[in-house]
């Protein structure tokens, strides 16, 4: 057990890191394509690739048990309801993402949209009673702490996008626990396939209705498209779902807010830019919080009914 959640944590780490390199390519993707139609044809690339890959694993599974072997519908319905569940949540959440960036910084956003590493462990705690020692909560405290300091530049005040980015943030925390749900009751590469295809209607209605989505514009962001649905999409959010099955909901927020710090450190090593104390110390800041919920707890941490 053991080593299936070190292999789940290193999967989220190799996630938030996909994410985080992913940051550069939405911006230049912005300059060319708006936010919903960019949604909606990176998630579709998405749900194509990753469905692809499911159906045929799913093929090849059933060639090796036997085609006599009963499909379990069961689970075929729990994969189903999740996928849409985790989809519907991803395409709000990245909807709201996108609308509070036209009102606040790109820096507030990343802190705000990050706190779902503290809404998670709250969350679990008001709604399901799981009762979390105080290194979980310590270790959250310090997850904030290292964001802020690698994210907010300029005095924090809340703005009207920032009420958007803290309910991207809400939705989030929804998303990763749908999945810490779903995931190790159904087929978690089906639920993420699924996950895209909701995604990507999800948006393309968005776009239909308040865009003006052209193929130029589509074709324009090739390459940015291309990232955003086959690695940090197809790649990433998979990925997600299959190490969810193996670490608990709070770790597993806490390690894919490592993005931020993938973002800043990907900067400085491919594009150049100089990082500042104040965003070495939040990175080593956030290091620490990992490290922390990393380590064993005295005592198990229970749900009550």
């Amino acid at each position: 057990m053991k080593n299936k959640r070190m292999l789940g944590n290193l999967l989220l780490l190799f996630t938030a890191m996909i994410w985080g390199m992913a940051f550069a390519f939405q911006r230049s993707g912005m300059e060319n394509i708006e936010p919903a139609t960019f949604n909606a044809v990176r998630m579709a690339l998405a749900a194509v690739a990753v469905g692809a890959f499911a159906l045929f694993r799913r093929g090849a599974h059933r060639r090796q048990q036997g085609e006599e072997k009963t499909p379990d519908r069961a689970r075929d319905r729990v994969t189903l309801l999740g996928g849409v569940c985790c989809g519907a949540f991803l395409a709000s959440a990245s909807i709201f993402q996108q609308l509070g960036l036209v009102w606040t910084t790109a820096g507030k956003a990343g802190f705000l949209t990050a706190l779902y590493m503290l809404l998670v462990p709250v969350i679990e705690t008001l709604l399901f009673r799981r009762r979390h020692g105080a290194r979980i909560w310590l270790a959250v405290a310090l997850g904030v702490a290292g964001l802020y300091l690698l994210c907010i530049r300029e005095s924090f005040f809340l703005a009207r996008g920032d009420t958007l980015e803290l309910v991207c943030a809400l939705l989030f925390a929804g998303h990763i626990l749908c999945c810490a749900h779903f995931a190790p009751r159904g087929d978690g590469v089906a639920i993420a396939a699924i996950q895209f295809a909701v995604a990507s209607l999800f948006s393309a209605v968005m776009a239909t209705l308040t865009e003006a989505p052209s193929l130029a514009g589509i074709a324009a962001a090739a390459v940015p498209i291309l990232y955003c649905g086959l690695v940090s999409g197809g790649v990433g959010y998979t990925l997600q779902i299959v190490a969810q099955k193996f670490t608990d909901p709070t770790a597993a927020s806490l390690l894919m807010s490592l993005e931020s710090v993938f973002a800043v450190l990907g900067g400085a090593l491919l594009l150049g830019e100089k990082m500042s104390g104040r965003e070495i110390v939040g990175c080593a800041v956030m290091f620490a919080a990992i490290v922390l919920v990393q380590l064993p707890a005295k005592g198990k941490e229970t749900l009550t009914a």
